[in-house]
């Protein structure tokens, strides 16, 4: 069954039109027609049953029917704050940890990140990376889609305030710790990943500072796309619906 994320209200048994870019997907590489069922989801949990009504000149709306009830999110609540890759790799990491279950990524400018962003193109790839957890969420079958907050930079992010039963973790490869080593969170997790060249040791002695537990991931080093998704896996495994 096709999944299409629809951010805008969803009309019990009404009517919606999909924007030109969906349509364009819908009709020219998914190749549906008038009668072929979809679900429609809005992103903030609502899912529903409903078929192509027209797909002609460039418009697709889709005729809804019944609510679904289906809930799919995880029990554990983990906020992702990666420092940004470059190429493919950014996308990568964000696709799988939406399909990980992550409830929000936080993207970070860190001191050796390759690639570096500003102002419009800061704005353009945050949109981009909204883009790659939509279609996460349509492939995966979740229903809410996390956000992905605005680009800042390591240290304003740092000094945020944080809920004080939150669990912080920061990956680094030499670090005593290990997650079977932990119990289980109550309450919000922070995942702190660096980037190709990882943190630098002043950043991470900040991040040790502001309350993050240095945890490694067994005895090989891995790479910045590799790393955050290998450890929200196992937290799935450990604590979460695997």
């Amino acid at each position: 069954m096709t999944r299409i994320y629809f951010s805008g209200r969803i009309p019990d048994h009404g009517v919606c039109q999909l924007s030109r870019a969906k349509a364009h997907h819908v009709a020219h590489v998914l190749r549906l027609v008038p009668g072929d069922p979809v679900i429609l989801f809005d992103g903030d949990g609502n899912a529903f049953d409903g078929e192509i009504a027209k797909c002609d000149r460039g418009e697709v709306s889709v005729k809804v029917s019944d609510r679904r009830d289906e809930d799919r999110e995880s029990p554990l609540r983990v906020t992702l704050a990666q420092a940004v890759s470059s190429g493919e790799r950014m996308d990568y990491t964000i696709q799988k940890a939406v399909e990980l279950g992550v409830t929000a990524i936080q993207p970070l400018l860190t001191e050796r990140c390759v690639v570096r962003l500003s102002g419009e193109r800061a704005a353009k790839r945050g949109a981009h990376w909204q883009g790659v957890v939509g279609a996460a969420c349509e492939q995966c079958g979740r229903n809410r889609v996390p956000k992905v907050n605005a680009l800042l930079p390591f240290r304003d992010w740092l000094d945020q305030p944080v809920s004080a039963d939150g669990l912080r973790l920061l990956l680094l490869p030499d670090a005593p710790t290990g997650l079977r080593q932990l119990p289980r969170p109550a309450g919000m997790v922070t995942v702190l990943a660096g980037p190709e060249g990882g943190l630098t040791g002043v950043e991470a002695g900040d991040a040790i500072r502001a309350g993050f537990v240095p945890l490694r991931l067994g005895p090989r080093i891995l790479r910045t796309e590799t790393a955050a998704v290998a450890l929200l896996a196992v937290m799935q495994a450990l604590w979460g619906d695997f």
